[in-house]
């Protein structure tokens, strides 16, 4: 396993996205979200995506020179076209419209169709959560691999929640979850580290368990039957909920917006087309529900009696959600990302077909 230190993570992504030939602006901000999705630990959504990424440029769906545009704009809304490029720019542009939106409406809610995967939903919560403002994101995914509780096909993506709010002493508060189980990409990092999955992460057809990563990668790509389980995992523990919220997101950053069903859209979609993936924003300035240092306040005393609550194991302190991912980033900024064979190899390859230098070696 190598570590690779994160500025030389980054430089490879800009000479790739440069290479084939996204624009300066949108390399900046793409490989910054890249990044840091991998110090934060969530190695499914930064470097490893290049392969999607790349595949998709090549079939003719994604717009590398894509420039978002504004196409409906009022006091606590906007929608934005994304013009089928990255998801990652005009995220990060939604976000600082809605925050804008927020400081001078109280609240704004920002809608983007025309999309494609914009990496870890909770960077984006948490650059407006660092403009002072609770943020709140939603996205549908291109792929079609949970199960419905009950179901032998899947039937939504991932469709990912995250949720951020800042603090004044106290780490914020960092939500990031998908709504099934796991992501896909983090069943992607078990095969590429060549280690089984958890049972309960992936079932075929008929309900039962598949451990074996390469096996669980062909139900979530290849089969037409089986895939990931939503949040809960089996009806018994609660996987309706998970099935809920999906389909909450999915009329949220889907039908809401412009943004397409995939069931629906694989229908009719044609050779070179986009996916269409819909995100939703909504940014809440606190100073709109009264004093921003009193909310601040609230939030430190709020978090600090979440993280003094007694360990049912002492070497497992209880934590709060985006502990983890800080944790992460220290760690990963003093030793450097770690990156398996099999994908530093992947990244070689993509190197070379972009004309580029591999930098891990």
């Amino acid at each position: 396993m190598q570590h690779v230190p994160a500025p030389v993570i980054r430089a490879q992504i800009e000479s790739i996205l440069r290479a084939w030939g996204m624009t300066p602006e949108l390399v900046e901000i793409t490989a910054e979200v890249m990044v840091e999705t991998d110090l934060a630990g969530v190695d499914s959504h930064g470097l490893s995506m290049l392969m999607l990424y790349e595949e998709q440029m090549r079939k003719g769906q994604l717009n590398l020179q894509a420039k978002p545009q504004v196409v409906r704009d009022m006091p606590a809304m906007a929608l934005i076209d994304g013009q089928a490029g990255l998801g990652h720019p005009v995220a990060a542009m939604a976000v600082d419209v809605a925050v804008k939106k927020a400081k001078e409406a109280g609240i704004g809610a920002v809608g983007v169709f025309n999309s494609h995967h914009f990496g870890a939903a909770g960077w984006y919560a948490q650059r407006a959560a660092n403009a002072g403002c609770l943020g709140l994101v939603f996205s549908t995914a291109r792929s079609i691999v949970m199960l419905p509780t009950r179901g032998a096909e899947p039937v939504l993506g991932t469709n990912p929640i995250a949720f951020a709010a800042p603090a004044r002493k106290e780490p914020g508060l960092l939500v990031d979850m998908a709504t099934t189980t796991v992501a896909v990409n983090k069943v992607k990092v078990y095969e590429l580290n060549e280690k089984p999955v958890p049972t309960g992460w992936v079932f075929d057809g008929k309900g039962q368990p598949v451990t074996d990563s390469t096996k669980a990668m062909d139900y979530l790509q290849r089969e037409p039957q089986g895939g990931l389980t939503p949040l809960g995992g089996t009806g018994v523990m609660g996987s309706h909920k998970g099935y809920g919220l999906g389909l909450m997101v999915q009329v949220l950053a889907g039908a809401l917006v412009g943004g397409s069903f995939s069931p629906l859209r694989n229908r009719t979609q044609k050779p070179g087309e986009g996916d269409n993936i819909g995100h939703f924003v909504i940014a809440i300035d606190p100073a709109a529900f009264g004093d921003t240092e009193t909310f601040l306040e609230t939030m430190d005393a709020t978090l600090g009696v979440c993280r003094a609550i007694p360990a049912a194991d002492p070497a497992l302190p209880v934590l709060v959600p985006g502990d983890p991912e800080r944790a992460s980033r220290v760690e990963r900024l003093e030793k450097g990302i770690p990156v398996p064979p099999l994908l530093a190899a992947k990244i070689e390859a993509i190197s070379g077909r972009a004309g580029v230098p591999y930098l891990f070696g």
